[in-house]
């Protein structure tokens, strides 16, 4: 039987303490025989103060501690690399310890400074123009290899965090378990305290997990949408196959219906000759319509084996102003850390691919 969600494992010998959000912390300490008062300090000392010591906790008994220490961990991935970029951007490739990597993104920009985190080794959706997807699929990570990225960012790399997004390596709900307990603790008031719109989750539509999100998790929501029409959909984010825009839109409108001031951030690649014309647009005003929305235009980042182009400048700007006009909200994405291979789709770790699965039997209704 599967555990319920963020429940510690007690048969395990060693329980890694970042694998647990508040109320998970809370359900250790019921069952080793403490009080689960302990679950608000050990959550403020591992990730508010960034201490990984048990003996430097020491508003914990002597005993607590050393208990602490025998039956549980609290590992963190390995920073193996550190790439600066011209503009700022950092990459982090980070070792795990099956042996495949995985990378995060710092990205400043002025007062706000975001953390790009990757919620799989891999990814198996096979998304056309993303580098990630042509590496293959491992397996998910844990909650501590998810929350450890931002641990390491603001302990290690001294970041005062603003936002995150999980827009890393992976599809985030195809990981949903380990992606909202580790969403819990960015927000938990004794850790990172990000607001729910300061937390945003990208996905590319799988629609029972993105159904059990919006009761289960109060994030914001980015939806990789790259085509207004099921027929290119298909070709360029062949998970709409099992879930159509049919299913999607209206599963993206009930996310945000209790919410008058939310929208929904919608990601576009811009593909030359593409998805890029002035039917693509309208097409796209037309699905759109009714939904609150803001558009995220993403001029393609080119990684080697493509096989697409960016579409050029102009072409991005009328494609846009033409959004603009209808009354759609629509930005186009600075690219960022293109220089180190860091930027929007150019993710590629180290990943030991376990065999191309195929798509149908990727996700087929159950949700991880």
């Amino acid at each position: 039987m599967k555990a319920p969600l963020n429940e510690p494992q007690m048969n395990d010998a060693v329980i890694n303490l970042l694998d647990l959000d508040r109320k998970g912390l809370e359900q250790l300490f019921q069952r080793l025989g403490h009080k689960p008062f302990h679950a608000r300090q050990v959550l403020k000392w591992i990730h508010k103060h960034g201490v990984t010591d048990f003996a430097a906790m020491t508003d914990l008994s002597k005993k607590l501690r050393d208990e602490l220490q025998a039956r549980s961990v609290i590992r963190l991935p390995e920073i193996i690399l550190e790439q600066p970029s011209a503009d700022g951007t950092r990459k982090w490739v980070l070792g795990l310890a099956c042996g495949n990597r995985v990378e995060s993104v710092l990205i400043p920009d002025g007062e706000r400074t975001t953390l790009c985190v990757s919620s799989q080794v891999g990814c198996a959706l096979d998304c056309g123009f993303c580098s990630t997807a042509k590496q293959g699929f491992n397996r998910n990570l844990t909650t501590g290899e998810i929350a450890g990225q931002v641990w390491l960012a603001v302990h290690r790399g001294g970041a005062r965090l603003t936002n995150v997004v999980l827009m890393g390596m992976g599809e985030p709900l195809a990981n949903l378990d380990a992606v909202i307990a580790a969403t819990n603790i960015m927000q938990d008031d004794l850790a990172y305290m990000l607001s729910k719109a300061r937390v945003t989750i990208s996905t590319v539509g799988i629609v029972p997990a993105l159904e059990r999100l919006r009761e289960q998790s109060d994030v914001s929501l980015a939806v990789s949408l790259h085509a207004p029409n099921n027929e290119l959909r298909n070709e360029l984010v062949p998970i709409n196959a099992k879930y159509p825009l049919e299913a999607l839109i209206p599963a993206c409108r009930e996310f945000i219906k209790n919410d008058k001031r939310r929208k929904i951030t919608w990601e576009y690649v811009m593909l030359d000759g593409v998805n890029d014309s002035d039917r693509h647009a309208k097409q796209l005003i037309r699905l759109l319509e009714g939904t609150p929305s803001k558009l995220n235009l993403i001029p393609f980042n080119p990684f080697p084996g493509s096989l697409y182009q960016s579409s050029p400048p102009e072409r991005i700007e009328a494609f846009r102003q033409r959004l603009l006009r209808s009354g759609l909200i629509a930005i186009t994405r600075k690219t960022r850390g293109d220089d180190i291979a860091a930027a929007c789709g150019q993710l590629v770790g180290q990943v030991r691919d376990r065999a191309r699965r195929q798509l149908a039997t990727l996700v087929t209704g159950e949700v991880a």
